[in-house]
């Protein structure tokens, strides 16, 4: 298995001298939560700690009525509770998928031009074939196995209307082609167009053949370390997916399903984290565009796709020198060659310091 170089590796000098700043790291460079998990997700978990049994794959009843109704209440989609299929976090999720559904040598995956790299390494897991291509059309003849959508976008925080992602679900169906959508961050939208589920009626006609989609608690719900996730869309494929996951044994544990449950029961817990990173994006942006960047998109999700129209390496370079830590954009894509992913992610205070010495 021919897999690249772990990308971030690359950035462990540009950490060396931002750490060495004086008023310390300030590190955007990761989507990882800084504030605390809700307190009734942990009671919860704990509540749930005596767990001597085996759990279900398939998660509990109440978990999967539990994602249905958010999926009803904040998406609009009339999803099965025996259509989910609860994730032990959705980055093995993606990396797997192509394996579960069946894709191999001599198939190819399309995933968008910029990406979440890790499209790519479940192609390249079962030795298929990963296009880079947001346009369908430019693939000529061929006919993929797969074909990714993310939005709102990681890294540029682009949302997709849903006339282009009808358009893609008729593509596919006409092919036999199975679409995957990665939706992790369709709660975290700050302005614009508000992103719709590609298993929303509007766009797939009421019918999830041929679709899954993919949502995850690790930002909207700061579980990141539960490794909380789910699948849901076609009972065929998901049914498909079951079955080999309860052979591999890749099953949620129970007390992290019992506070899955919990989490997608609440939304309160989510509309105060929104307001929190609402008001880091309120002042992070305007001290970056000050600076002399531009922002495009970022309409939604947790960065700011922030360019100085100059090579990638060379802003993060210049960030790290005021003791910044950002992303480079190559690392999703070479047309990202020029920008670089600024990532919400930070407590108050430190995004306050990135202000500072921004402006």
């Amino acid at each position: 298995m021919l897999l690249p170089d772990f990308p971030w590796d690359r950035l462990e000098p540009f950490k060396k001298t931002a750490s060495a700043h004086p008023g310390g790291l300030v590190d955007l460079s990761v989507g990882t939560p800084v504030d605390p998990t809700p307190q009734l997700v942990r009671d919860a978990l704990a509540a749930a700690s005596d767990a001597h049994g085996y759990p279900l794959t398939y998660g509990t009843p109440a978990l999967r009525e539990a994602v249905a109704g958010w999926l009803d209440r904040r998406l609009g989609v009339a999803a099965d509770p025996a259509a989910v299929l609860p994730a032990i976090g959705t980055k093995e999720l993606v990396a797997w998928l192509p394996l579960l559904l069946g894709v191999g040598p001599g198939d190819t995956v399309v995933f968008p031009a910029l990406a979440y790299p890790t499209y790519d390494i479940g192609a390249r897991i079962v030795g298929a074939t990963g296009v880079a291509a947001d346009g369908l059309l430019t693939l000529g003849p061929a006919t993929p196995k797969i074909v990714w959508l993310n939005s709102p976008s990681n890294p540029t925080g682009k949302v997709l209307p849903a006339a282009h992602l009808r358009k893609v679900v008729e593509w596919a169906r006409e092919r036999g082609v199975i679409v995957i959508s990665d939706e992790c961050y369709i709660e975290l939208v700050w302005e614009g167009e508000e992103p719709v589920s590609i298993l929303h009626p509007d766009v797939c006609g009421g019918s999830h053949e041929g679709l899954l989609a993919i949502h995850s608690l690790s930002k909207r719900s700061n579980l990141a370390g539960y490794r909380a996730g789910f699948v849901t869309g076609d009972p065929a494929l998901v049914k498909r997916l079951l079955e080999v996951r309860k052979h591999a044994g890749m099953i949620m544990p129970a007390p992290v399903q019992a506070a899955m449950t919990v989490a997608y029961g609440d939304d309160q817990h989510v509309k105060e984290q929104h307001a929190r990173y609402a008001a880091r994006r309120a002042s992070l942006k305007p001290a970056l565009e000050a600076h002399g960047f531009r922002i495009d998109h970022s309409e939604a999700s947790l960065y700011l796709w922030s360019t100085r129209d100059e090579p990638c390496w060379d802003t993060v370079a210049h960030l790290a020198s005021l003791g910044i830590l950002v992303a480079p954009g190559d690392f999703y894509g070479t047309a990202g060659s020029h920008h670089v992913r600024i990532a919400l992610t930070a407590t108050d205070e430190r995004i306050a310091e990135a202000v500072t010495r921004l402006t």
